[in-house]
C-alpha cells in the first residue's frame, strides 16, 4: 500500500505540489508513500501556526503538556509493530532494529512527560539585605527541527519532545527518504491531544530546509545530518542570532588493546560496524588494533562480517538491511574503491549482492592494512565499512584515535583498569564505551560530541532543557 502525504499545519492536513515518492529499499518495485514539496508559502504557514499556538501553549499547566507526552508515548508503544514494520520498508533497518527504535521513541516521550512536571530553577541570597533572587526556566519559543533520515523516528522523537515538554512549538522537516513514518508520529501528536499549531510539519528538499533555518519568525533550530549541510545551517541561524543546535556525524574509533578478550572485542565492533547497516553516526567505523591482538583480531572480524545474512528488512532471518538510498549505496561503493586505490586490502565483501527483489544491497566490508590518513579513516562512509590500523602500543591508538574533526563516540576494549581509566580522560570525543560497541546510547543521558562533530547544547536526558529553555532572573524586594 503507497501512502499520499500531506503537510501538518496549524492541526491541518496541507496537500502541496507532488515532489516525490519513498521507496522501499529492500525492494524498489514497492512504493512506500508519495510525499509533496514544501514551498516558501507553506514554511511561512507552519511557523506562523506555531508562533500562534506558544503563548496558550507555554503558559498551559505543565500537567497538560505531560499529559499529552504521555499519551503520545503510549500510543506509540500500543503500535510498536505496525509503527516499526512501517520504519523497517521505508529505511531499510531489519524488524527488530525499526520496532526497537519506535519503542525507543515512545520512551523518549514518557520520560519528556516527566520532565515537564519538574522546574528547574534556584533561590539564592542577594549581596543587598531585604532582596531575594529567584531563577526561573522559561519556553523559548518556535524551534525548527530538521532531522535526518537513520533514525528517522527516534531522532525526531528526541528533539521534539523536549521542545513540547518545556512550552516550545514546533515546526519539523524530516529527511525525503523515509517521511512516511515522520508523518505518523506527527499525527501522533495530534491525536494524543496537542493543540492545532504547537506541533507542524513540512515535508520538502532541501531549499525547504533553508526557509525553516532563515524564518525570522523561527527561535531555535536543531538539525542533525552532515557537517557540509550543518555548516550551511549554522550560517543561516547564527546571522540572525537564532538557538542553534547540530550533530553532524562521527568518524568513531574502536581500540582494541592486547589483553581484551577477543570474543567481546570481535562482537563489539560486528555490532558497532555492521549492524543499521552501519547508517549509524556512533558507528564503529575505523578500529585500531595493538600488535598482539591485530591478526587474531582481524581474521575473527572478518570470519563473523562473512556470516552476516543480508537480506530484505522485514525477513526475519536478516541481520542487515539495505543501504537507505541508491546515492549512499554509491557512496559506500566508492569509499571501498578509494580504500582499495590507496592501499587497502579488501578481506571481505566490497561488492554488491544480487538477491531475490530488487534492493541496494551490498556485502559487509572489512579492510585490513590501512594508514590513518587514507580517506577510510577520515572521512564518514555511513555504511556497513570498517577498516583497520595496526599500532605498536595504547600510546600510539590514543594519538591515532584522537585524529581527525569528529569527535562524536569512542571505545575501547581492554582488561586493564589502567588503560581504561586514562581513555575515558584523554579520548577526545562526547560519549566514551568501556568494553561496548561505539553504537547504542540511552535515551535519558546527554547525547553529543566534540570537535566539529556536534555544536551547542547537548540533546536528550537532563542536559535538553539547556537548549530549549532559556533562564529568567528575578530580583524581589521587601
Amino acid at each position: 500500500m503507497t501512502d499520499t502525504l500531506t503537510h501538518l499545519i496549524g492541526g491541518e492536513k496541507v496537500a502541496g505540489e507532488a515532489a516525490g515518492e519513498s521507496l522501499n529499499p529492500s525492494n524498489l518495485d514497492d512504493v512506500v508513500a508519495r510525499y509533496p514539496k514544501a514551498s516558501a508559502t507553506d514554511v511561512d504557514s507552519a511557523v506562523k501556526a506555531a508562533r500562534d499556538a506558544f503563548p496558550g501553549w507555554s503558559e498551559a499547566s505543565p500537567e497538560v503538556r505531560s499529559d499529552v507526552l504521555d499519551k503520545a508515548g503510549s500510543l506509540i508503544m500500543s503500535r510498536a509493530q505496525e509503527l516499526g514494520r512501517l520504519l523497517s520498508r521505508e529505511e531499510g533497518k531489519t524488524l527488530p532494529e525499526g520496532t526497537g527504535e519506535v519503542m525507543r521513541a515512545a520512551r523518549i516521550f514518557k520520560y519528556f512527560a516527566g520532565e515537564a512536571l519538574r522546574r528547574h530553577g534556584q533561590a539564592l541570597d542577594s549581596t543587598r539585605p531585604g532582596i531575594d533572587v529567584t531563577t526561573h526556566r522559561e519556553a523559548v519559543g518556535v524551534f525548527g527541527l530538521i532531522t535526518p533520515w537513520n533514525f528517522p523516528i527516534a531522532i525526531p522523537a528526541w528533539k521534539t519532545a523536549p521542545a513540547l515538554a518545556f512550552g516550545n512549538t514546533v515546526v519539523l522537516k524530516p529527511a525525503t527518504p523515509t517521511p512516511a513514518i515522520a508523518h505518523a508520529l506527527g499525527a501522533i501528536i495530534e491525536e494524543a491531544g496537542a493543540p492545532a499549531g504547537v506541533f507542524n510539519m513540512i515535508i520538502g528538499e532541501g531549499d525547504a530546509g533553508s526557509a525553516l533555518v532563515d524564518h525570522e519568525g523561527v527561535d531555535g533550530i536543531s538539525f542533525t545530518g552532515s557537517q557540509y549541510v550543518g555548516g550551511k545551517v549554522a550560517e543561516g541561524a547564527i546571522r540572525r542570532q537564532a538557538r542553534l543546535q547540530l550533530e553532524m556525524g562521527g568518524k568513531n574509533p574502536l581500540v582494541v588493546l592486547d589483553d581484551a578478550d577477543l570474543e567481546r572485542a570481535v562482537t563489539c565492533a560486528i555490532d558497532g560496524a555492521f549492524f543499521g547497516t552501519g547508517q549509524r553516526c556512533t558507528a564503529s567505523s575505523r578500529i585500531i588494533l595493538t600488535e598482539g591482538i591485530h591478526d587474531r583480531f582481524v581474521e575473527a572480524l572478518a570470519e563473523r562480517a562473512r556470516g552476516l545474512k543480508v537480506g530484505d528488512a522485514l525477513d526475519p532471518s536478516s541481520q542487515i538491511g539495505p543501504a537507505v538510498s541508491e546515492s549512499q549505496l554509491e557512496q559506500n561503493m566508492r569509499y571501498v574503491g578509494i580504500a582499495r586505490d590507496e592501499g587497502g586490502r579488501i578481506l571481505t565483501g566490497g561488492e554488491l549482492l544480487t538477491l531475490a527483489t530488487r534492493g541496494y544491497y551490498m556485502a559487509p566490508t572489512v579492510i585490513s592494512d590501512t594508514d590513518p590518513a587514507m580517506r577510510i579513516n577520515c572521512e564518514e562512509v555511513f555504511g556497513p565499512v570498517a577498516s583497520t590500523v595496526r599500532v605498536r602500543d595504547y600510546e600510539e591508538a590514543l594519538e591515532i584515535a584522537n585524529r581527525g574533526r569528529f569527535g562524536l563516540s569512542a571505545g575501547i576494549v581492554t582488561n586493564s583498569l589502567k588503560h581504561a581509566r586514562h581513555f575515558r580522560r584523554a579520548i577526545r570525543a562526547g560519549m566514551v564505551m568501556i568494553n561496548l560497541p561505539t553504537a547504542g546510547v540511552d535515551y535519558h543521558v546527554p547525547f553529543g560530541g566534540t570537535r566539529k562533530s556536534s555544536y551547542g547544547a547537548r540533546e536528550q536526558g537532563f542536559a535538553a532543557v539547556e537548549f530549549y529553555t532559556q533562564t529568567k532572573t528575578v530580583y524581589t524586594g521587601g
